[in-house]
């Protein structure tokens, strides 16, 4: 393909893109990677630079633009060798016409960049959402050793005791480590959340919103496969990939159990009154994890925002029920937002007084209300909200 022609193809994929994020349909990844299987002409050369010219200009925009084309000026506006390839040429895009107008800039839409400012997340610490995450790994006590462990490639230590750092995009599901079970994709930020957990050998703890299982196994590493652990979730299909993970971990103490949406209380009754702890990952707006997923900052609106904070409170509740004396459970949301994080578990120990906010330590975050607050500016991770509230 000439780079015309990529230019031309990535203003078609953003087309789709934008179209299904104002519909709630399918993410950019999910609609590149379809392109891509569906059009084998286009060389490995090909799809990384369209995948780049793609998630460059969606960065680039902060309210959802007019279209693909938008967009892609809006990018041409920071990136100058983009504009000549407006070329009018064979499969590429028509020449850039007089006064035709690029797509806004900024963090996001109005409505968010300013509830992002009003919880204290603007300037870099907001522009920062919008860098490329590394990738993390985090290595698997129950096979093998961060200091003994050994990879193809280079690697840092980041600051979660089992985390490691190397370069995005790289092939880590190829290498033996990953395929015996040694190594797991996972944020650092996830990886200390977990941390905060303080899970034990021997306890009973509740993983509410396990989805596919990341935190899951982190925390059955923690438990050196000793106790229960009981990964729940409303989403059949994301809790069905935690089996075949837990099996290359070694994770033997996983019991998992598919809830019923506003019923979900009846598959756990067993358990009231029993768990030593219960995290509590719930689903939330993502703001902290644009740096994976920037066209997330499209399919968010205030209804949506609305319906989550509710849930989230539900969630907290239902976790109140099934903690005993003694108990605790742990919240986490990878928002940004104070709705969502510090306020949101600040009116749950309003509304449950019989729980108390309990202090704990992280190898890096800050202060936030009641709880933690990890950021990429700051601590070069997603963004997390985390909180600990003890039962008497």
């Amino acid at each position: 393909m000439t780079p015309a022609a990529r230019v031309q193809t990535s203003i078609e994929l953003l087309d789709t893109i934008i179209e299904a994020a104002r519909a709630k349909g399918a993410p950019a990844d999910r609609i590149l990677a379809e392109w891509f299987r569906n059009n084998r002409f286009a060389g490995s050369k090909d799809r990384r630079a369209i995948r780049e010219l793609v998630y460059s200009a969606i960065r680039a925009c902060g309210p959802v633009p007019k279209n693909g084309r938008a967009a892609m000026l809006r990018l041409s506006e920071t990136d100058e060798s983009i504009a000549p390839l407006f070329d009018g040429s064979n499969y590429g895009p028509a020449a850039i016409a007089d006064g035709e107008e690029a797509a806004e800039a900024g963090v996001a839409p109005a409505w968010l960049a300013a509830k992002l400012a009003a919880s204290d997340i603007e300037g870099a610490e907001a522009e920062a959402l919008l860098d490329r995450a590394p990738l993390d790994l985090r290595v698997n006590t129950l096979k093998a050793e961060r200091a003994m462990l050994t990879l193809p490639v280079e690697v840092e230590h980041t600051a979660a005791p089992h985390g490691l750092r190397l370069e995005a995009g790289t092939q880590v599901e190829q290498w033996t480590e990953w395929r015996e079970g040694k190594i797991e994709v996972q944020d650092t930020g996830s990886q200390l959340a977990c941390l905060a957990v303080n899970a034990q050998p021997g306890e009973t703890i509740v993983d509410l919103c396990a989805g596919g299982g990341g935190k899951t196994l982190a925390l059955a590493a923690a438990m050196d496969n000793l106790g229960r652990l009981i990964a729940s979730d409303t989403d059949r299909g994301r809790l069905s990939r935690l089996a075949p993970r837990a099996e290359r971990a070694g994770a033997s103490i996983i019991e998992t159990r598919l809830l019923d949406p506003k019923r979900e209380f009846e598959a756990l009754a067993d358990l009231e009154g029993q768990a030593d702890a219960v995290m509590v990952d719930a689903p939330c707006s993502g703001t902290g994890t644009w740096r994976r997923n920037p066209e997330a900052r499209w399919r968010l609106d205030e209804a949506e925002l609305a319906r989550l904070t509710t849930l989230q409170a539900e969630l907290l509740d239902l976790a109140a029920r099934l903690v005993k004396p003694g108990g605790r459970i742990i919240y986490v949301t990878c928002s940004l937002l104070d709705e969502e994080g510090a306020g949101q578990f600040s009116a749950f120990l309003d509304r449950v007084n019989i729980f108390q906010a309990q202090d704990f330590s992280l190898p890096a975050g800050h202060k936030r209300g009641n709880g933690m607050r990890l950021t990429p500016y700051h601590d070069g991770t997603d963004g997390f909200f985390i909180a600990c509230a003890a039962r008497p």
